[in-house]
This record gives C-alpha cells, sequence and structure tokens, in this order.
C-alpha cells in the first residue's frame, strides 16, 4: 500500500527521471519512466544486482504484518531481507539516499516483538554506507488514490474507520498520513535531506510540505 503511494508520486514528479522498482509480482501502472523487474523471490536480489547502479534514491516500503508470526519468521522476512538487499544497493549506488518505512511505535528496547525487531534493523540500516538515510515511521495511514493493502485484515478496518478518517485528520493532524503524504516527504527527504534521521508522522508531513 504504502510502496503504491511512493510510486505515484516518482511516476509524477518531474524532477525523477527513471523508476526502476522490484517486486514479486507485476505492477498495475505502465508509464514510460517506469521499468519494473519480476523477482519471484526477493532472497535472490543478487540476481539482478547489475540493475542496482546510478541510484540517487532508494525507497524500501516492502514489510508484513506480524500477526501471528514466531519473532524467528518475521525476523527472518523484516530484517534479514531488508538487510540482504539495503547492503547490495549500498555497494552498487553508494551515492543513494536510503529510505525505509519502519512504524510509529519502533524502539529497539521495547518488549514488542515487531517494534524491537524493526529498531534493530532501523540501527543496523542507519550504518550501512548509504550517502544518506532514513527511517520513515508512519503511524497510522489513509490510502488514497484508489490504492489498497495486500493485507485482508487491514482493507477491512480501513473500510470500517474510513468515514471517520477525514475527522480525525483534522483532530489529530501530526500522528495521521496518507499515501501521498509518505511519497512527497520520501522524494523531499532525497532531494534535499531532513534534519532527523527518524521521521514520525508529524515530521513526515512537514517534510511533504502539509505543517510547517
Amino acid at each position: 500500500m504504502v510502496g503504491q503511494g511512493i510510486l505515484l508520486e516518482c511516476l509524477r514528479a518531474a524532477d525523477v527521471a527513471e523508476v526502476v522498482s522490484i517486486g514479486r509480482s507485476p505492477l498495475p501502472q505502465k508509464h514510460p519512466k517506469l521499468k519494473d523487474i519480476l523477482l519471484p523471490n526477493l532472497f535472490d536480489i543478487a540476481t539482478v544486482t547489475d540493475e542496482l547502479t546510478s541510484f540517487d534514491a532508494v525507497f524500501f516500503p516492502l514489510g508484513v504484518s506480524s500477526f501471528r508470526m514466531s519473532e524467528a519468521d518475521y525476523r527472518y522476512i523484516t530484517y534479514d531481507l531488508a538487510m540482504k538487499i539495503a547492503s547490495l544497493v549500498a555497494k552498487q549506488s553508494p551515492q543513494a539516499t536510503f529510505c525505509y518505512v519502519s512504524g510509529s511505535g519502533t524502539d529497539v528496547n521495547s518488549r514488542t516483538m515487531w517494534a524491537r525487531v524493526k529498531g534493530e534493523l532501523e540501527e543496523a540500516l542507519l550504518r550501512l554506507p548509504f550517502a544518506d538515510a532514513f527511517m520513515f515511521r508512519p503511524g497510522m495511514i489513509r490510502p488514497l488514490d484508489g490504492i489498497r493493502t495486500k493485507t485482508p485484515l487491514y482493507n477491512a478496518i480501513y473500510l470500517l474507520v474510513s468515514p471517520l478518517v477525514p475527522l480525525l485528520m483534522r483532530m489529530f493532524p501530526k500522528q495521521i498520513v496518507t499515501t501521498r503524504e509518505v511519497g512527497k516527504a520520501m522524494l523531499a527527504v532525497a532531494r534535499k535531506g531532513y534534519p532527523n534521521p527518524i521521521l514520525e508522522p508529524i515530521d513526515i508531513r512537514r517534510a511533504a510540505g502539509i505543517l510547517i
């Protein structure tokens, strides 16, 4: 869901010359500046090493719900996969700015499994030899532009609360972000950076130009 929002903003941006997407299934979009690379097993990232050079920015929105997952399985999909991909891209495109979609509540010292694993991942990603790196921690995300998540449970939740979201965004403007705002914010920090490497929802909205 977040990845679709980022992709749409990249395709809309006049200063983005080329977008390379690597994923397990074909994208619904077709665009002159979009290159869609299919990789059924993302752990096989080394097979497309030649495609990972000359990037100005790398956006990593891949994620999975920890619901009913063991810590070992969640760590494998979340930490191990992200580090395998990011480490290779850092070697091929060290000049790039790396942006990772984490989550609000992420904390390396948390007793909550997913928050602790993502906290460890954030620290590891920030140590990689990219030109710059930023960890995005959105809380509640409002999907726009017809975007839907692949997680059925989340779709049900969004459908249930969608009538209330505009009101909630007015009541809590510093805590809820949209898929457009995440995409705009990532492009903004890729262009000119941000004062902090960790962006909470309020930072995401500020980077996107919504809040001052």
